[in-house]
């Protein structure tokens, strides 16, 4: 296992970076000047020339100068990353790393639940509708699941806000203050998501609960519900893990619509806000961020393959 893991680590190092040479051009090289984005046009010769040499943008990008190759912005980029600084965000004038701490709170907060909430009442739903599979329960779950994907997400939150917020005045519209805040959201961000939980999950357990170890323990008397729990959804679970693990990197990054729409400080309004103001420091870092999460969470979701399958092998 320690040298599965050790091996795993060590192959996540190139593709990191990669992540960070791509992030690296994509925001210091097609993404134009710094300077200007956050200056403007209009901004003088000397201004962006100050500008440069206070950030570093002023030095190569990649290979330093003869005698001094490491003195590039590249090499900084990397070098600062390995420290855990994130760079200097312009716009708040703070460190990125206080104004990402700042929007980590919030962000778990609201996705948490959205994330354990779907999965729950997903695999619920779709546990029913597998046993049921052609009768009318399963029709309807079916029916419902469709419905909702068929929903657009802003169409959930601004029926949600003029409904229950303006016109009926169940939940706030607007607000961070306590957890009430985020009952609304959290309903919403469920409901939006749960028809295409629904869907997979119950596609995965009907791949297994037909085979044959289940007609097996089916002649050895066991109830029905015992062998959907104990067999058949323990099997299907290496296809809803995958399938939850893609999504576990953006209960850091934070819920764009969501926490723009409902007044959340949480990652994603500060990524658009950092958008919207050219702070391009914060953006890159929550790229970054999200990317290095994907290995982590790669890794994390392959150790519990072993754990829940003993057919699953830490071997070449």
């Amino acid at each position: 296992m320690l040298k599965y893991i050790a091996r795993r680590l060590w192959e996540t190092v190139p593709t990191t970076l990669g992540v960070l040479l791509l992030t690296f051009a994509l925001f210091n090289v097609v993404g134009g000047s710094p300077a200007e984005a956050v200056l403007g046009k209009n901004a003088t010769a000397e201004s962006i020339a100050a500008f440069n040499h206070k950030w570093g943008y002023d030095k190569p990008l990649f290979v330093g100068e003869p005698g001094h190759r490491l003195d590039s912005q590249f090499v900084h980029f990397v070098t600062d990353l390995c420290r855990g600084e994130f760079g200097y965000s312009v716009e708040n004038q703070e460190p990125v790393v206080d104004v990402l701490c700042r929007g980590v709170g919030p962000s778990l907060s609201l996705t948490v639940p959205i994330l354990v909430g779907s999965v729950v009442i997903g695999l619920m739903l779709a546990m029913v509708s597998a046993a049921c599979r052609g009768r009318a329960a399963d029709k309807a779950v079916l029916i419902a699941s469709t419905a909702f994907m068929s929903i657009n997400y802003v169409v959930w939150v601004l029926a949600g806000q003029f409904f229950l917020s303006y016109k009926i005045g169940l939940f706030p519209v607007w607000g961070y203050e306590n957890a009430f805040y985020l009952v609304l959201p959290v309903m919403i961000g469920i409901l939006s998501s749960i028809g295409t939980d629904v869907r997979f999950f119950r596609t995965a357990i009907l791949d297994e609960i037909y085979k044959p170890y289940v007609l097996t323990a089916r002649a050895k008397g066991l109830s029905h519900g015992t062998i959907l729990v104990r067999h058949v959804l323990r099997n299907a679970l290496i296809p809803i893990v995958t399938y939850v693990s893609l999504s576990i990197p953006y209960l850091f990054t934070g819920s764009l619509l969501l926490e723009s729409f409902f007044g959340i400080p949480g990652l994603g309004s500060v990524s658009i806000n950092a958008i919207h103001s050219s702070d391009m420091a914060v953006v890159r870092s929550v790229v970054v961020l999200g990317a290095l999460l994907y290995q982590f969470v790669n890794l994390a979701t392959d150790l519990l393959y072993a754990a829940l399958d003993p057919r699953v092998r830490l071997t070449r």
